[in-house]
Order: structure tokens, then C-alpha cells, then sequence
């Protein structure tokens, strides 16, 4: 799997290809459902307000970057496989747990500090 990343080396392009496939899926059928209006299960889509590209998101997906590529997981097999009680995935879990804690605090502290919501608070 490392080698999909190796360019230089042994190359492996079959993971580019699944990610491949995965993206264009997921475009065709994003364009097909926004085309219908609302859901089948809830009165509308719930699509994010903020559509700009700026440091908050880049650095967010830096971040995310960085921590799949140190922890070696991604978040939601791990969240999976922090059933086998594994000291790695239970340890990458509690940090990544711990770490939108963090944010959604500093988030709800800037809020509070500028009167505006940016992100809902989870309920």
C-alpha cells in the first residue's frame, strides 16, 4: 500500500485508480442527487454554507493529512477497528476524539467572543 505513495520507487498506480473511481462515482451521483430536490429519508440536503477555500480549510486538511499519514489510519476504519481493543487504533482513536473536542471548544470560544456561529454546536 506504501507504494502507491513511492513515485520515485516502486510505483503502485492501482490505488490511484480506486481513488480514481471512487471520485468520479461520487461526482455523478452527488450531481444526480442534488438534481432531485430534498433526500428520500429528510426534507433537505444539508450541504455546508461556507464554500470558500481558505487557511482554515487547508490547514484543517494539512492536519488531517498529516495525522492519517502518522497514525496510519483513517477515521472511520478506525472507529471500526477500535473493537479489536488494539493499543495503536484505541490510542489513534482517543486522540482524533480528543482533538475535535478541542476544536469545537476553540471554535464555541471564538464564537462566544464574536458573537457569531460559524459551525452549529453538536447537540
Amino acid at each position: 500500500m506504501l507504494a502507491f505513495l513511492d513515485f520515485a520507487g516502486d510505483w503502485d498506480p492501482s490505488l490511484a485508480l480506486v481513488m480514481g473511481s471512487g471520485v468520479l462515482v461520487n461526482f455523478v451521483f452527488f450531481r444526480l442527487a442534488t438534481r432531485r430536490g430534498a433526500p428520500l429519508l429528510t426534507p433537505s440536503f444539508s450541504l455546508p454554507a461556507k464554500t470558500a477555500v481558505d487557511a482554515s480549510l487547508l490547514g484543517g486538511a494539512a492536519l488531517f493529512g498529516v495525522g492519517w499519514g502518522l497514525g496510519g489510519f483513517c477515521p472511520g476504519p478506525a472507529i471500526v477497528s477500535v473493537v479489536t481493543g488494539a493499543t495503536p487504533v484505541v490510542a489513534f482513536v482517543v486522540a482524533m476524539l480528543a482533538s475535535m473536542g478541542a476544536y469545537d471548544w476553540l471554535e464555541a470560544r471564538a464564537a462566544a467572543r464574536s458573537g457569531f456561529h460559524a459551525v452549529p454546536p453538536l447537540q
